[in-house]
């Protein structure tokens, strides 16, 4: 799992999490691109990400799904022990979420919470569950799932599934990558905020231009400082502090960061005949 402590090679809690924690808001509120990001967080470095973020997501209106709007939103993210308040429709002793995290929807006409992965939700107070009556499934469930994503493998088998089948007549799958590519640019929107924000970045409210993939309100001038080194020793009992930055051309980070510039790969040599 370290691996994703590494901007080199993953993109820290948020990318790793809200891919899979966010799913059932991007699905049930049609998300697809925010019209802007705001990020906050722990110290953070050139090479790694930090331990606990704030992000603010705001997407425009978007069709009617059904006889239901779809205006503007806000979605806000909290990790590294970083939470939203706790809902007042809560009693004393109930947990926000599960033991690994949670969502929390806000409309109009009231509240629902689940806990991680979207897995056991309820409204709130929990209380209203006791005359709920669940409606019937819309959207195709997967094949041997069963809502527990710890007691079944069904998702990985329905990708597998759709890899085997003829593309003449395959049924795509249910997390196919016209749904999850969009999705998971969404998400790693909140990791770029919080690399361009911190002490020395932007300070600003990012405008996105999601169909072009770039940043609008990014001047070319725009500058940012990195931590590059962050150390601490006691010398003879005397705290002492190492903290180095580096300057960047915010733009050209951002967008070395959008569309990464890969390193040459590995090359296999040509195999023989046989």
């Amino acid at each position: 799992w370290n691996w994703r402590g590494f901007w080199d090679f993953g993109t820290g809690a948020l990318g790793d999490m809200a891919c899979h924690i966010m799913d059932p808001l991007y699905w049930a509120l049609d998300l697809k691109y925010p019209s802007s990001v705001e990020g906050s967080s722990t110290l953070s470095n050139l090479y790694s990400p930090p331990q606990a973020q704030k992000v603010t997501y705001k997407f425009p209106a978007r069709p009617p799904k059904g006889n239901v709007n779809m205006p503007e939103l806000t979605v806000y993210w909290y990790d590294g022990g970083l939470v939203p308040d706790r809902p007042k429709e809560l009693k004393d002793g109930e947990m926000m979420g599960d033991s690994n995290g949670g969502i929390i929807l806000v409309g109009t006409k009231g509240k629902i919470m689940t806990g991680c992965y979207g897995m056991n939700p309820t409204l709130l107070p929990t209380s209203l569950m006791a005359d709920f009556k669940e409606p019937e499934p819309t959207i195709p469930r997967v094949k041997g799932g069963n809502g527990n994503i710890w007691a079944t493998d069904a998702h990985e088998q329905d990708w597998i599934r759709a890899c085997k089948e003829s593309p003449n007549n395959r049924k795509e799958s249910s997390s196919n990558f016209q749904f999850s590519g969009p999705f998971n640019e969404m998400v790693v929107m909140g990791v770029l905020a919080t690399r361009l924000s911190g002490l020395h970045g932007l300070h600003r409210e990012l405008k996105w231009d999601g169909e072009n993939m770039k940043f609008t309100n990014i001047s070319p001038t725009d500058k940012i400082k990195i931590v590059t080194v962050d150390e601490y020793a006691v010398i003879d009992g005397d705290p002492k502090f190492d903290r180095r930055f580096a300057e960047f051309n915010a733009l050209e980070m951002a967008n070395e960061w959008i569309r990464h510039t890969y390193q040459n790969g590995f090359t296999l040599p040509e195999m023989p005949n046989i």
